[in-house]
């Protein structure tokens, strides 16, 4: 089988490399191989290396920066997608799309189910909705996967657990306390957990919406509780900082965000033959992956 990944250099991308099964052949593509900005460059890939799976991992994913460069957001999350997409329909390839919970507006309470209807607040939400919708109008059901998943963070790149390790190793050093959002829900996901499940998708040949993310619940303040205790733990930090839970309200961003996004992911759990994981215990693993390389 013949991949051809983008996003390569990213926390996916990078997870994706590692976790790849041996049988297939990866044509991994950063920035600096493939622009996804570029709907024409994005066509002759696809018809040059021709794969039988465009796994693809890249995105623009600065929610707030989005919401002042939307041409850019729109051109890298719903133009790649749909020049792929169309390249794809000619070639007789298939396409793993990774997508997101911002797709949801937040306002239902309870797990969003893989076909529900999207309605997104922010650019970012919007222009990762609009590369859902062409992929399944250019390619169709049968021969696509998009796969959503929420609150994604791994031992590299930018991400919430990152951040938050380094904060809480400052806090606690000048004996502030740290100030974190208590009223956004989702779930945090651990890179190599969405890696395996997007293998999964291929080598099953799973199509249509899917839910991937791990077990459980947790607001942005859990999740920072949660990183300083492990992080203690895993031996990253001397002792956590004091965190206090704050409203969406009192940390104003650029882009409005869902207030409860999780993710039902059981049909898609069955579909991948994978078993969940609780949040806290992926946590446990990336922190203990980052204490074993430093």
């Amino acid at each position: 089988m013949r991949v051809l990944l983008t996003g390569a250099n990213g926390q996916l991308g990078q997870a994706l490399m590692v976790a790849k099964p041996k049988p297939i052949e990866l044509i991994a593509c950063g920035r600096a191989e493939l622009d996804l900005a570029s709907p024409q460059a994005c066509s002759e890939a696809v018809r040059f290396y021709r794969p039988d799976w465009v796994l693809n991992a890249g995105a623009y994913t600065a929610v707030d920066k989005a919401e002042s460069e939307p041409e850019l957001a729109l051109a890298v999350n719903a133009g790649a997608p749909a020049a792929f997409a169309e390249a794809l329909a000619a070639t007789g390839g298939r396409l793993l799309q990774v997508s997101t919970d911002f797709v949801f507006n937040g306002a239902q309470g309870f797990p969003y189910l893989p076909h529900q209807a999207v309605e997104p607040l922010g650019i970012y939400g919007i222009s990762k909705a609009r590369g859902e919708a062409a992929v399944l109008e250019l390619l169709g059901p049968q021969l696509s996967c998009v796969l959503r998943t929420s609150w994604l963070y791994g031992p590299i790149g930018k991400n919430f657990c990152l951040t938050m390790l380094r904060l809480h190793g400052l806090k606690a050093e000048s004996g502030e306390p740290l100030r974190v959002v208590a009223d956004q829900v989702a779930c945090p996901t651990h890179t190599a957990g969405l890696a395996e499940a997007c293998w999964k998708v291929l080598a099953n040949e799973v199509v249509g919406f899917q839910h991937w993310s791990d077990a459980g619940a947790a607001s942005w303040y859990d999740f920072a509780v949660a990183i300083g205790e492990l992080g203690v733990l895993a031996g990253l930090l001397e002792r956590p900082a004091l965190v206090v839970p704050i409203t969406t309200a009192e940390y104003p961003t650029a882009a409005r965000r869902p207030c409860y996004s999780l993710l039902d992911c059981s049909t898609s759990r069955a579909a991948l033959g994978l078993e969940p994981v609780h949040w806290r215990d992926g946590l446990l693993k990336v922190l203990s992956c980052i204490g074993t390389s430093n």
